[in-house]
């Protein structure tokens, strides 16, 4: 309930209503020009905002010195848009980076607000920070009015395009998403461009395009905090097509590049437990839990605890998820799809029933793919097979944003269609889970392989058209 009003807020009030500010920053005085050029940060600070303006990953110990040097700035300066704006945008970086939403967010919120309140027209940096918060508390509707507002303010950022892929993305609009990717790089080509473009590809299937845009990435990064990000998602990549020897090189790869690159330390777990390097694979989610305490490393490990029989390590690790996700509240990210998830698969009926309640709402806000695949599974838990049907076909249909090749999602649709006693697609379903990647989920792959050995061998007449 909290979560939806604040997003009510957000997109009622519009982005007039947020210059309507309380407390100290209505005292600001109107603009006038600041007392002088601002000097110039120093050389990890000049990193970090070079990352911020370009878009693209800054390394945690850069990000710290440019938030100190902007804080200073907007002190002396209170009227400086831009600092405020730069120093909005590091703290959502920095809580993006770290995983401490409820310690940066309200803070970037703050100083990005202040920005817009100084200068309320043209001011494309601080819409695009206003986007950027948005899109990381997965606030998709705010990202899109955000980054929409960008591009009106300055139609040749390219950044301002970039965030509005990534929102159209989050709602499943993959119009949105392709009109916003080609305008994105017709303005900026570039390798880093490239590697937004990834995640797109990734959505309709395109893996060997997405492989590529990464590769590019990697090979033309500034920064290490660049490159490392840019391997990370090509780890993702290979995990999800079951290579699990290439995606341990990327995650490796990656740490190596930047020791703070927690996704690929968690990565490094999903993948080393795959290759049956049980203990190498849970000190690796531990390192990257200890960094950066996200509730699905906490779901992953859980996961992977309980599928070796360890059922208390597993229950410490759900109470850290439910602990990160009040966190997370705190910072106003929405992460209640995780949250289902957990609920859908490791709670009791009535955990069930609260996941599907929860992930209806989070449907209205977000009809996105991964939405449908996380409600249909909580509808079959939940004994409601015929809806979650409908549900778990749409998130694999190319025509509503669908067109990833999933083998999580190709496995609970099987389920589904086996609980239904549609044998024949499920066989399907299921090989096609396995064949997509073998090692997807500790405990799913065991029920699949059992599922299809209770369903028997195809026979000719039952065979289903791809």
């Amino acid at each position: 309930m909290e979560n939806r009003a604040r997003r009510t807020w957000v997109l009622g009030g519009s982005l007039v209503g947020c210059l309507v500010l309380g407390g100290t920053l209505m005292l600001l005085p109107p603009e006038r020009p600041t007392s002088g050029p601002a000097p110039a940060p120093g050389p990890a600070a000049a990193q970090a905002m070079t990352a911020v303006a370009a878009g693209v990953p800054a390394a945690l110990p850069d990000l710290a010195a440019l938030i100190a040097e902007r804080a200073e700035r907007v002190r002396a300066e209170p009227r400086d848009a831009r600092a405020w704006a730069v120093l909005g945008a590091a703290y959502v970086e920095q809580g993006r980076r770290s995983g401490d939403a409820a310690a940066n967010y309200p803070k970037a919120a703050e100083a990005l607000r202040t920005s817009l309140k100084v200068r309320p027209r043209g001011n494309a940096e601080a819409l695009e920070g206003m986007a950027a918060l948005a899109n990381a508390r997965r606030d998709f509707r705010a990202g899109r009015t955000w980054a929409r507002a960008a591009t009106e303010a300055d139609g040749a950022r390219w950044t301002s395009y970039a965030l509005l892929v990534d929102a159209c993305s989050g709602l499943g609009d993959q119009q949105g998403a392709g009109r916003a990717l080609e305008r994105m790089l017709k303005l900026h080509p570039a390798p880093a461009a490239r590697a937004r473009a990834a995640a797109v590809y990734r959505d309709h299937g395109r893996r060997e395009d997405a492989a590529a845009a990464l590769a590019d990435a990697a090979a033309g990064a500034t920064e290490p905090a660049e490159r490392a990000a840019w391997l990370e998602r090509a780890g993702q990549l290979a995990f999800e097509r079951g290579d699990a020897e290439a995606a341990l090189r990327y995650f490796q790869e990656a740490v190596r590049t930047d020791p703070d690159q927690r996704a690929a330390q968690a990565g490094q777990g999903r993948a080393l437990a795959a290759l049956g390097r049980t203990s190498e694979a849970l000190s690796a989610y531990r390192i990257a839990l200890a960094k950066q305490p996200l509730p699905q490393y906490a779901l992953e490990l859980g996961e992977l605890y309980e599928s070796l029989g360890l059922g208390h390590a597993a229950r410490v690790q759900y109470d850290l998820l439910r602990e990160r996700v009040r966190g997370a509240a705190a910072g106003g990210v929405d992460e209640d799809l995780v949250l289902g998830r957990f609920e859908a698969d490791h709670g009791d009926e009535e955990a069930v029933e609260s996941a599907v309640r929860r992930l209806r709402d989070e449907w209205r806000r977000r009809p996105s793919a991964e939405v449908a695949d996380a409600l249909g599974w909580a509808l079959h838990r939940a004994g409601e097979d015929e809806e979650a049907l409908w549900f778990a076909a749409r998130a694999m249909d190319p025509e509503h944003g669908g067109g990833l090749r999933s083998a999580s999602y190709a496995y609970h649709r099987g389920m589904i269609e086996k609980a239904l006693g549609q044998d024949a697609p499920a066989r399907r379903h299921l090989r096609e889970a396995l064949r997509i990647n073998p090692y997807f989920s500790p405990l799913a792959v065991p029920l699949a392989r059992e599922a299809l050995e209770e369903l028997g061998e195809v026979a000719v007449d039952e065979e289903v058209p791809e």
